[in-house]
């Protein structure tokens, strides 16, 4: 089974969650698929058993041996990439966009295009399982084809280990790492908090997840610190006809268990909080 929790926007406790039912599902294989700030490895340390070099996109080079310094390709670069750094036409990395236009209209041909190899996706073992994560270069594109090919690899971790559940921490946001992500799981879990923008993002967000045909469940983490929005973003769900999995409250433990990377279920197995969110483990993936 594969468990896909992301929410509208950062900072509601998704990568928590997605660490304390990680530690409830063990043995689990557990895919980092925010590519774009990765932290699950932080948290668990996992070992490096295999390293793939990921390719997304390519940038321009120059030859200058061959350059004429006539700056044509500065005036067509629409991504402000190439311009003239003390007298010589310099390429930015992190700017070009990989479009191909400047290697194709230089006269002299002293432009080509070479991989960008600078990102990686690893996948090794944790004290719960297995997990897969990417890291994507500053500046370097096709986040979602990175997922893809994070997932790819989780699957083939869990059928190779014989694991049944495999959970996919997603990016925030309804962009490309998270389409990529929400396609063809099982189970979506978006991760909301009571407040507006919360309200606002979990609208949209159940809106994307519709188009999927997937099962999709809202948590409310830090329920308590808003009650009148909590009740809001219920009906607002009651509305959608989306399942409400449940609510969590706020509690600075999670803090402190992050403070010596564990979950809070590792750290604080008793606590309210750990209980509550056993509950939900139980009704997302019933024995």
């Amino acid at each position: 089974m594969e468990i896909a929790v992301i929410s509208g926007k950062g900072g509601t406790g998704k990568s928590s969650i997605s660490a304390a039912l990680a530690t409830i599902a063990a043995p689990v294989v557990l895919a980092d698929c925010d590519v774009d700030a990765a932290n699950l490895f932080i948290l668990f340390e996992p070992t490096h058993e295999e390293e793939i070099v990921y390719v997304g996109a390519q940038n321009a080079v120059i030859n200058y041996d061959l350059c004429l310094n006539c700056g044509t390709c500065a005036d067509y670069c629409r991504f402000d990439a190439i311009s003239f750094v003390e007298g010589r036409i310099t390429i930015q990395e992190i700017n070009c966009d990989g479009c191909k236009l400047c290697s194709r209209i230089c006269p002299a041909k002293a432009i080509t295009m070479v991989d960008s190899d600078k990102s990686r996706i690893y996948s090794g073992t944790f004290r719960n399982g297995k997990m897969v994560y990417g890291r994507l270069a500053p500046g370097e594109e096709n986040s979602g084809k990175m997922v893809n090919i994070i997932r790819n690899k989780a699957k083939e971790i869990a059928k190779k280990n014989s694991f049944e559940t495999i959970i996919l921490d997603g990016a925030p946001g309804i962009g490309c790492p998270v389409i990529s992500t929400i396609a063809g799981v099982d189970k979506v879990v978006i991760v909301t908090e009571p407040t507006m923008s919360g309200l606002s993002d979990i609208e949209r967000t159940i809106k994307t997840v519709s188009k999927f045909n997937v099962k999709a469940y809202v948590l409310i983490n830090k329920y308590d610190l808003n009650e009148e929005m909590t009740d809001k973003i219920i009906d607002f769900c009651a509305d959608s006809e989306i399942t409400v999995l449940g609510k969590l409250p706020f509690d600075k433990i999670v803090v402190d268990a992050l403070s010596v990377r564990k979950s809070v279920i590792e750290n604080a197995p008793g606590s309210e909080l750990s209980l509550e969110i056993k509950k939900i483990h139980k009704k997302l993936i019933p024995n």
